[in-house]
């Protein structure tokens, strides 16, 4: 089992969301608001006549746990919905997950997905 982990624009949340609902690889996925910065550094934006850079951006974090078989299916999945190709389109990092416990059945494992 993998855990991929997206930073994506917040504005493509329900784009990834749409195309998860439609696959037969959807097992769920946690997102939350996040703030950070990469190469994109941040905009320049004019607040009371001032030029103001801020320091972090508003991004999603969306979070999901998938068999191994079906790692490429969700990257490519989550690439396909998330691509402008602007900087800033985020990142996706891929993490192998030991074990997953169902609290209400104490299912383990991928039968736990």
């Amino acid at each position: 089992m993998k855990k991929i982990e997206a930073i994506i624009r917040t504005e493509k949340l329900e784009d990834v969301k749409r195309a998860l609902s439609r696959t037969e690889h959807n097992h769920g996925m946690t997102v939350c608001q996040v703030l950070g910065f990469g190469k994109q550094q941040g905009f320049a934006e004019l607040v009371r006549g001032q030029k103001v850079v801020p320091s972090l951006l508003a991004k999603v974090k969306v979070e999901m746990v998938v068999k191994d078989e079906d790692v490429e299916t969700m990257i490519e999945l989550i690439q396909a919905t998330t691509l402008t190709g602007e900087v800033g389109d985020g990142k996706i990092f891929v993490s192998p997950i030991e074990n997953v416990i169902r609290i209400r059945t104490n299912e383990r494992g991928e039968e736990a997905l």
